[in-house]
């Protein structure tokens, strides 16, 4: 009679029990395993998985209310969640391929909600940093005009601390 109950009791609460496990401890647990390696596709499937989970949370939060009206739901997120996380099915990139990346790409290039002012691009790769930069303008213009770029960025700094202005940013007084 008690186990009777318990499994009842399990079975109307699956979901609660199994939605954790597969859509929390097993992908950190594997996110885990994929930082260790050296592979890129195990770090591009469990990256991809946390991007459509922070969606699938997004959906969630924003329509909670309409949510509840659908018993159903916790099991259709639990076998969505199984469809994105088991790599029998590779879903999570299945659905990145197909859905976010062209959503995003097109939107990217369309629109830009943060306004965040351009300034001179020194770069010319995304991967590159400031010693690489830093390089190729001596190859290109030499050590000396280098020294010079470097004292006229340190009398332009000289100034704004001597002014009344405060500077919050490089180019930017207020």
């Amino acid at each position: 009679m008690g186990n009777e109950n318990f499994f009842s009791l399990l079975a109307k609460n699956f979901d609660v029990v199994a939605g954790p496990l597969v859509a929390l401890v097993y992908p950190l647990y594997a996110s885990i395993k994929a930082i260790e390696t050296k592979s890129r596709a195990d770090d591009q499937q469990w990256l991809t998985y946390w991007v459509l989970y922070s969606l699938i949370t997004l959906f969630e939060l924003t329509f909670a209310k309409v949510i509840e009206w659908f018993p159903i739901w916790p099991y259709v997120k639990l076998a969505a969640t199984c469809w994105l996380v088991l790599p029998q099915f590779n879903g999570a990139a299945y659905v990145y391929d197909h859905y976010v990346r062209p959503f995003f790409k097109h939107y990217s290039q369309t629109t830009n909600i943060w306004y965040i002012p351009r300034r001179k691009n020194i770069f010319k790769k995304p991967h590159d940093d400031i010693l690489t930069a830093a390089e190729r303008y001596i190859e290109e213009n030499g050590t000396e005009a280098f020294e010079r770029l470097i004292r006229k960025a340190d009398q332009r700094e000289a100034r704004a601390r001597s002014s009344n202005y405060m500077v919050f940013e490089d180019d930017y007084m207020y």
